[in-house]
Formats: C-alpha cells, structure tokens, sequence
C-alpha cells in the first residue's frame, strides 16, 4: 500500500492515544457533523457531496450532491426523503417515502477491522485539522466488508470489486476524522474519500420549504 501521509504536524505526547480504546470506548449516541465526500476516478472528482448529517443512528441531515453539471439537494428527515435538482430555476422539492439512502452512518467497523489486520495496520498519531487522530492503513477484502457493511458489500459484489486499500483517522473518541479507500473497477483505479467536522449533539432536520 503506498504511504500517503502528508506532512502534518506532529501530535504532542500528551495527546496520544491508543485506537482500541478508543474505538472500544465509543458512545452508541448518535451525533451531528459535517460532511464532506468526494468519488474520484484516475484521480480526478467524478462526484461530490456535502452537508450536515446525524451519523451513528438513523442518517437524517440536508446534503448538496454534485456529478457533472447536475446539483442536487436532499434533505432526509424522520420519515421521508426530499430531493431537487438545481439546475432548473424555481426547481420544486419531491418528496419520497424515507430510506436509509445508502450512506453509511458509521465508519467504527471499518476501524475495527483494521485494527484485526494487526500491527501492520497501526500507523500512528496524525494531526488532522487540528485534532489529534490515529492513523490506521490496510487492506479489506470483500468478505471482511460484509460484515460490517453488507450494503456496500453487495454493491462491490456486483461491480467485481474484490476490496479495497484504506486509510482512515479517528479522534480520541473513536469517531472517523477521515477515510480514504482506494480500489480498480475493471482496470481504471477510483477513491472515496471524505471528511468530518464540527461534531455536535444530534440535530432535528425537518421539511424544506423553500430556499
């Protein structure tokens, strides 16, 4: 796996942690927190999405999703979905009945998995916008994935993904700071990658209106 570390400043001795207990000591509580996701194809953005979600529960939040020259809005409540397209001046909002959208509410599987890679997979302290995180790094088949996302498992399955390499930071508290995965879909090489912040206590999305 190539070491994608970048310079970040280093982490003071007395913010250091060790990413089992913290990934063991991580709440059930679900949380609010910014997020940023970009998919990028030969290295280049093919699609991004950004907003604000409750993650570690149910996904609800109001995100802005961008592929192309197409711009979408959703917004996920309690018990439906609503959706816009952008581009259309005076574009009116739709509503669905809810699903769970297929985002991921938590990366704390993924973490666990790597710590079972073993020693390997332990990289250490990285600061990371200014928070203190763990670094882990490895190599997840698509076996290993079904059992901590069995959505994403299945949607592998289908493309012939047989894994992918990971990178992923998480903070004292056991919540994913960042994550990178790296994977071939027939011979061209593709990433997710994505970013949270501000975390805060769980927030109530309701219906849009307008704007």
């Amino acid at each position: 796996m190539p070491d994608i570390k970048a310079t970040a400043p280093e982490v003071p001795a007395d913010k250091a942690f060790d990413p089992a207990k913290a990934l063991a000591a991580a709440g059930e509580t679900p949380y609010a927190a910014n997020v940023k996701a970009t998919t990028e194809v030969n290295g280049v953005p093919s699609a991004t999405m950004s907003g604000r979600a409750n993650l570690n529960g149910p996904f609800t939040g109001r995100v802005k999703m961008k592929s192309g020259k197409s711009t979408t809005e959703v917004v996920m409540t309690d018990d439906a979905n609503y959706i816009r397209f952008t581009d259309t001046a005076g574009a009116a909002w739709t509503r669905t009945p809810r699903t769970d959208n297929g985002f991921p509410t938590s990366y704390e599987g993924y973490a666990k998995l790597l710590l079972d890679v073993g020693p390997s997979a332990r990289r250490g302290m990285e600061e990371q916008g200014g928070i203190a995180t763990y670094r882990l790094s490895g190599y997840l088949s698509l076996t290993q994935i079904a059992s901590v996302d069995p959505r994403n498992h299945a949607s592998m399955k289908t493309k012939g993904i047989a894994g992918f390499d990971i990178d992923q930071w998480i903070d004292s508290r056991g919540r994913t700071i960042r994550f990178e995965q790296r994977f071939e879909l027939r011979g061209v090489k593709a990433a997710n990658k994505g970013t949270f912040s501000d975390f805060g206590p769980a927030e109530k999305f309701t219906a849009p209106t307008s704007g």
